[in-house]
């Protein structure tokens, strides 16, 4: 039985934020330059994960077909069209309507067919909707409450299925590097595009996985290095960027 409460977990401040930054989702050197960089590491370790759950074989042409997928938090569609192109059925959720509307067109350009909604989990949950696979990357420190998102991705997981969760520690590190680095020195981000306060550590994230009833079953930290400008998988250093995957008990 799902612990899903009544929460709305909305924050619209934070939609406002990502909608001022809407059209800029598809353009490697514009405000999402960063998640550009991270997402074919992203898609690396989300491709795999899934591929090892449901023993799908990569080298086949559509390896996830027949999976139903829900990307919540979708933004313009970076992880939902490499998703449909493996063959998933795919639901892209977000709650600012701009960022439906780019996706919408980019996937339309692509020649994909994905289900884009202006949504939230919660309502998704009151539809009986269920899926396979829930993709619920760098959403979760943007919400208002993440015990309420994920009591609704509980809800979505089908028995046996997959959630991928990524999101930013909090100590002074990932201040330094999310906060000084990436939004003030660098400028890769527009200033206040995260609040530190609202990052998870660890050991919290774990924490609120174990309350919805999901299962650990992996961990990894998104690792980037300044000096070879690139982004590599670690399997100890969560210190800033990293990601768990949880799974729904049979």
């Amino acid at each position: 039985m799902s612990n899903l409460t009544s929460t709305n977990t909305v924050d619209a401040s934070e939609v406002a934020k990502f909608e001022a930054m809407a059209e800029e989702w598809w353009d490697p050197k514009g405000k999402f330059k960063p998640l550009h960089m991270l997402n074919p590491l992203r898609l690396e370790y989300i491709v795999g994960q899934i591929a090892t759950q449901f023993n799908r074989d990569l080298k086949s042409e559509k390896p996830f077909e027949g999976l139903r997928l829900l990307d919540i938090g979708c933004g313009g569609g970076l992880l939902s069209e490499p998703m449909a192109y493996l063959g998933a059925e795919v639901v892209g959720a977000d709650a600012a309507p701009k960022n439906i509307f780019v996706a919408q067109v980019h996937a339309k350009q692509s020649g994909l067919t994905i289900d884009y909604r202006k949504t939230m989990a919660e309502a998704l949950v009151e539809k009986g909707e269920l899926f396979d696979v829930i993709l619920n990357m760098e959403v979760i420190e943007h919400v208002a409450s993440p015990q309420a998102l994920l009591n609704a991705c509980e809800a979505l997981l089908n028995k046996g299925g997959l959630m991928l969760c990524s999101t930013i520690n909090r100590n002074p590190k990932s201040y330094l590097v999310a906060i000084i680095g990436a939004e003030r020195v660098m400028r890769w981000l527009p200033a206040r595009t995260h609040q530190w306060s609202k990052f998870i550590r660890p050991s919290e994230l774990i924490e609120l996985f174990n309350v919805a009833r999901l299962e650990l079953i992996d961990k990894r930290g998104f690792v980037f290095n300044p000096l070879l400008w690139r982004w590599s998988l670690s399997t100890s250093d969560l210190s800033v960027n990293y990601v768990m995957a949880v799974t729904k008990p049979k």
